[in-house]
């Protein structure tokens, strides 16, 4: 496996046009709809979020209500697994999805895998305390030997990657911000983290150079302006979280980038 630096997992997988939440312009956010759609699209990774419901079951859901993107109404912890045939994950977005299921992760990954995909998954604890949200996404990715070569793992929240490098030693980090305090190298250095993650706004030549120098990856999200993206592409980026991968691979140079070693 490629190393970006020794003690620093990083996944060895090629592709650097990031489907955010799966294909959302064409599909809805974070279902299996949505995947297919992206790896139809051309896309060879994926974005999603991951929340606990009551019961400790994860799937994927960013928000952490059901209210938008489902039929269904309320806080995620107030149902469980076997709540989930009678919710409708697609409908919102348009009649062509009515009845998409709102994903477990186990289900998502075993997807993922049928595409050949990779994915960066990101950990939703929603202000409370992270430990049963890692855990439940150490459990699930501890059973794939691929996990390690093709699954980045990124949050907001520092405790939650703390404690997923407590119990996943060699699984891929990133580092989620919108805008980057100054001491970001350290706080990636310390969970041994392999990428920063940024907000696009906040994205500038001055922070890539920095990154190259210590060693770090730089993504970037969510964009859908591939010219905007030019200059940090060439500056060395490492990767783009787009809503809609053809914006990028629809255009010769963006596509050959992308396919690249991420």
């Amino acid at each position: 496996m490629d190393r970006l630096h020794p003690g620093r997992p990083d996944t060895s997988t090629p592709g650097k046009i990031v489907a955010h939440r799966g294909a959302r312009q064409v599909a809805p956010e974070n279902t299996l709809a949505a995947f297919r759609a992206a790896a139809s699209q051309g896309a060879r990774w994926l974005e999603f979020d991951v929340s606990l419901l009551g019961d400790g079951t994860p799937v994927l859901c960013h928000d952490e209500t059901l209210d938008r993107c489902t039929d269904a109404s309320g806080p995620l912890s107030s149902i469980g697994r076997d709540d989930l045939s009678g919710i409708d994950a697609g409908s919102w977005f348009s009649a062509e999805f009515a009845g998409e299921p709102l994903p477990t992760l186990d289900r998502a990954l075993g997807l993922i895998d049928e595409l050949g995909l990779s994915a960066n998954l990101e950990i939703k604890p929603h202000d409370r305390p992270p430990e049963p949200v890692v855990r439940a996404v150490a459990t699930a990715l501890s059973r794939l030997a691929w996990a390690e070569s093709r699954i980045l793992v990124s949050s907001f929240d520092l405790a939650a990657l703390e404690a997923l490098r407590r119990l996943m030693p060699a699984q891929p980090i990133a580092v989620l911000y919108e805008e980057p305090p100054s001491d970001w190298p350290d706080a990636l250095a310390d969970i041994r983290a392999c990428s920063l993650h940024i907000w696009h706004e906040f994205l500038t030549r001055d922070l890539i150079e920095r990154a190259r120098q210590s060693r770090f990856h730089v993504r970037v999200y969510t964009i859908n302006d591939p010219a905007r993206m030019l200059p940090y592409r060439e500056a060395g980026l490492t990767g783009v979280i787009t809503d809609h991968p053809p914006l990028f691979l629809g255009d010769p140079g963006w596509a050959a980038w992308g396919a690249g070693q991420a």
